[in-house]
């Protein structure tokens, strides 16, 4: 893993090892950076299942403002921060050691960009949408960007417009955006 393009192109990451782990290729990372390329600059970014942290420190070297990484799992953290301090993004990052669906209760913050990358097929996803409408986390302008392996997951969904979906191998992006007030 590495990071594809801005400030830092080119600075590996570390990663996980295991059968159950499951980072963004480096391909689909430069195809879902494509999608949303005029939503990074300047965006407030949570990536809620972060992992590695890697959709987030693409997004800081392509020119976001800040980015909230929120991962339950210690060895995630753990990456995480070293990815952090490796790329001298610790002024503009924040990781916070919670699951995805209590941080969005407890959030008091608005994000222009979120990331939704979580275990595939553990039901997450559904919830996690809901709750980032209920808890107001999202601004008007923003977007969502969903991945998983489930093509069913990628449908419309109460309160947002699909802008853009594709499918890279066995894995579908959708980039979601709120529904303008009074529709919907």
């Amino acid at each position: 893993m590495r990071i594809i393009a801005g400030s830092k192109r080119g600075h590996k990451l570390c990663g996980f090892e295991g059968k159950d782990i499951r980072p963004t290729t480096d391909r689909v990372k430069e195809s879902v950076f494509n999608l949303i390329q005029p939503y990074v600059r300047g965006a407030k970014v949570l990536d809620l299942f972060a992992g590695s942290g890697a959709l987030s420190f693409e997004a800081l070297s392509r020119g976001a403002q800040l980015a909230v990484c929120v991962d339950r799992d210690k060895a995630s953290r753990e990456v995480i921060s070293k990815n952090c301090r490796s790329l001298e993004f610790e002024d503009k990052t924040e990781i916070v050691a919670q699951d995805a669906l209590s941080y969005l209760a407890d959030c008091r913050r608005c994000f222009s960009l979120i990331f939704l990358d979580p275990p595939y097929r553990k039901g997450f996803i559904s919830p996690v949408m809901e709750a980032v409408l209920k808890y107001g986390v999202l601004s008007d302008t923003g977007i969502v960007v969903l991945e998983s392996d489930d093509e069913g997951e990628h449908t419309e969904r109460k309160g947002f417009d699909i802008l853009k979906s594709r499918r890279y191998g066995r894995t579908f992006i959708t980039v979601y955006k709120k529904k303008k007030e009074g529709f919907v």
